[in-house]
């Protein structure tokens, strides 16, 4: 185990040679288990610095009534779609008696692996969560469960654990934007997107290349690119539109992304949507804080925290049973501005 890392009752299994439910009860001095079992697995807990979280449990099953907070990790607290999902989470926990207590991962893998650490030290009542763009391992996920944490994921998912999400449709929702680039005369689509370790990625770009596909396009490699910024947008779309075919159309990934494309195709001269259509993907401030205003697919970032937080809260007071993976996913609809034609 490394320092960063706390030792589980699943790891305590596997070194003694044992069933988790035995080490629980053994930490819980069950008379079930034999007093030698429970001092082996005892001194073994108390060597490795085992601390059991038993938070929600109690919440379940005692008249005592711990302290009801939850831990929101969100990899940016500047980015609007985070900030809707935040205020989502506080409305409906607020609502159930409950407080929450928020770190920025900064979308950092370390960082992120270190606030689940601390979360777990504060004794919070569960955790929700939308992974850092570098979390690639994901032993720090699967070790709150098997200490009993209640884990829910929002936007970024990870696959690699079976524990509770809340996503939108974030393939119709490509799906149907590019459909409307198509239907509106554009041809030639240009695609950036985030990362593709992350599932948000893989269901947008799915969602963008099927569109095109339905309708006898294809996607040209040279116009996927890794771009989720405005930055970004800004430093590589001139050579884009340099080439000697240009896109006629953008799909980004989110609202940023899309407004450095416009600012760029602008400052060079193009017209917006005349010569070039472009959707993004948020439906924040920014996007009708351009000009024109940008059409984009509505994310519904609030309803998003308020699902995450029901299901978490559920599962702490156990109406949802705790190893009950729920699985919601909320609809996107797509908001037409002067973007596109």
């Amino acid at each position: 185990m490394s320092n960063t890392t706390p030792i589980t009752m699943k790891d305590i299994a596997r070194e003694l040679g044992v069933s988790v439910a035995t080490v629980s009860r053994a930490l819980k001095d069950s008379s079930r288990i034999s007093q030698s079992q429970r001092e082996r697995i005892k001194q073994y807990a108390q060597e490795h610095h085992f601390t059991p979280n038993y938070v929600a449990e109690t919440l379940r099953h005692s008249r005592v009534r711990p302290q009801k907070i939850i831990g929101v990790i969100i990899p940016q607290f500047a980015h609007f779609y985070f900030a809707s999902v935040l205020s989502g989470i506080e409305e409906e926990a607020s609502a159930r008696g409950y407080t929450i207590m928020v770190a920025q991962s900064d979308e950092k893998y370390d960082r992120e692996v270190r606030i689940c650490k601390s979360f777990y030290e504060h004794k919070v009542c569960g955790i929700i969560v939308s992974q850092a763009k570098d979390t690639q391992h994901y032993e720090h996920f699967q070790q709150l469960l098997d200490m009993g944490v209640p884990l829910v994921f929002y936007d970024r998912i990870c696959t690699g654990v079976n524990a509770s999400r809340v996503v939108v449709d974030d393939y119709m929702g490509a799906f149907n934007a590019v459909t409307h680039l198509i239907n509106t005369g554009c041809r030639r689509i240009a695609f950036y997107g985030s990362p593709m370790t992350l599932e948000i990625s893989k269901n947008r770009y799915n969602g963008y290349r099927d569109a095109l596909l339905h309708q006898g396009l294809q996607p040209r490699e040279d116009w996927i690119r890794v771009c989720d910024n405005r930055a970004d947008a800004e430093a590589i779309t001139p050579a884009i539109l340099q080439q000697e075919e240009i896109p006629d159309a953008f799909f980004a990934v989110n609202d940023d992304t899309a407004i450095g494309i416009l600012y760029t195709a602008k400052r060079m001269g193009y017209r917006v949507p005349d010569d070039i259509s472009i959707c993004g993907f948020t439906n924040g401030y920014r996007a009708i804080a351009c000009d024109p205003m940008l059409t984009t697919v509505e994310q519904r970032g609030v309803t998003v925290g308020e699902e995450a937080a029901n299901i978490l809260i559920s599962q702490v007071e156990g109406t949802l049973p705790a190893n009950h993976v729920e699985k919601r996913v909320v609809r996107t609809r797509l908001i037409i501005r002067g973007t596109t034609r």
